[in-house]
């Protein structure tokens, strides 16, 4: 089998690497990789949102399957395009991708078939909006419809911090065409869960659940981020909580779908927040959470592509997926100023025995060297019988890998400890 991978981040390396384990796949693809992948797979420079390149790339080289991973592509409809000559994928096609691609449409399909959410209003004109937000409940939530690469939810606790968010998303067009609508969304409080899942459109079955540090800074302070680090499992997702997870969210959003004309396959990502009310949607996701998916696709044991192929064929329901009963942290060394502006071109050492627990996000090859290229660069993922054990393992290898301008959370873990400690 020859596959692509669409995608060139931390994310695409944890799922490379797993593919990897699949003795039928003689050879992978990534499109475009990025340095630290090119040791595990071969690396192409097409861009994840070039589609016709992509196309062009897996019919001259007889790609047998792809898997198409970053949001973009798959709203874009590069699942569509690759179908459409004949290859299978992992991941929706476009009209189902739109549960992530729109906030909008995602916020009024749960109500629609009553599963449970904050309650919101949506708006397309700035005007309105602030005018909404002069008596909204404070704190109130603000999101942009579209695609903003994680950084589109904006969490005001004044009346000056909603109508900065509305202007910046609405008139300055912080996010460009994504923000063209918006949606104001009440303030939900409990922890958060994160649950990935499988699903072949008739089936649901849920990954181990995950749990994300979102904030730059210790003690979740300073900016928002594409997440700083995870751990899994999750100690509030208990098999309580997941029973009702399953009856009134998962099933019912994949059968919502279903009823749209817009069945989904793939990985389903579920933001979940489990408050006083019970577990309600904070977002959706079309495709594996990153950095979730460097905690939880190396405790599956079940063979990844094996599944994915189940996903893309309608058989996932007699298909295994199972995973260690083992935990797993995974800490993010990112560049000093991230997430606004870092500096690039560092080079990076890695000893070689912990390679195989590093993904590599924002780096490329030069001259023999790795170098750092982007603003979260490495994550190191440590797994063991406890969750102290995962943390200080972890940290351990952080400390064996340099780059200059190297920064990271030192608290990864810390909650999910106090939370298994008060249970």
């Amino acid at each position: 089998m020859r596959i692509i991978v669409v995608g060139g981040g931390g994310r695409e390396h944890a799922i490379i690497k797993k593919l990897k384990e699949n003795n039928e796949i003689e050879k992978i693809y990534a499109l475009p990789g990025n340095g630290g992948i090119a040791a595990d797979a071969e690396c192409v420079g097409i861009g994840a949102t070039d589609i016709d390149g992509i196309v062009k790339f897996a019919v001259d080289n007889s790609i047998d399957y792809a898997v198409v991973a970053p949001d973009d592509p798959l709203v874009m409809g590069c699942v569509d395009a690759l179908e459409e000559k004949g290859i299978p994928c992992f991941g929706p096609r476009s009209n189902a991708a739109i549960i992530e691609g729109s906030k909008v449409f995602s916020k009024n399909l749960m109500k629609k078939y009553g599963i449970p959410t904050a309650a919101y209003e949506v708006f397309d004109d700035a005007e309105k909006a602030l005018d909404y937000i002069k008596t909204a409940p404070l704190p109130t939530v603000i999101k942009a419809d579209g695609l903003a690469l994680g950084k589109g939810v904006i969490i005001a606790t004044t009346r000056e911090e909603a109508e900065d968010a509305v202007i910046s998303i609405m008139k300055d067009k912080k996010f460009g065409k994504s923000g063209n609508s918006i949606v104001v969304e009440e303030f939900l409080e409990g922890p958060e869960v994160s649950v990935l899942s499988f699903t072949d459109g008739k089936v649901v079955k849920p990954m181990i659940s995950s749990m994300d540090h979102k904030r730059a800074g210790d003690n979740d302070t300073g900016l928002n981020t594409g997440g700083m680090g995870t751990v899994a499992p999750n100690p509030y997702y208990t098999d309580a909580v997941a029973k009702e997870c399953m009856e009134k969210i998962f099933l019912p959003t994949m059968e919502a779908m279903n009823a749209e004309g817009r069945t989904f396959k793939g990985c389903l990502y579920f933001g979940l927040m489990i408050t006083k009310d019970g577990p309600k949607v904070i977002e959706y996701n079309c495709r594996f959470g990153d950095p979730e998916t460097q905690v939880v696709l190396p405790l599956l044991k079940s063979d990844l592509f094996t599944i994915m192929k189940a996903t893309t064929d309608g058989t996932l329901a007699e298909t295994p997926v199972e995973f260690d009963d083992k935990n797993a942290a995974c800490v993010i060394m990112a560049s000093e100023g991230y997430p606004v502006s870092y500096e690039k071109g560092y080079e990076i050492t890695i000893p070689a025995d912990i390679a195989p627990c590093v993904f590599v996000a924002g780096a490329k090859e030069e001259d023999g060297k790795l170098l750092t290229s982007g603003g979260r660069v490495l994550g190191v993922t440590a797994i063991a019988d406890s969750l102290q054990e995962a943390i200080n393992s972890s940290y351990r290898m952080v400390e064996q890998i340099h780059f200059d301008n190297a920064f990271y959370r030192h608290d990864i873990g810390q909650r999910a400890l106090k939370a298994k400690a008060e249970d």
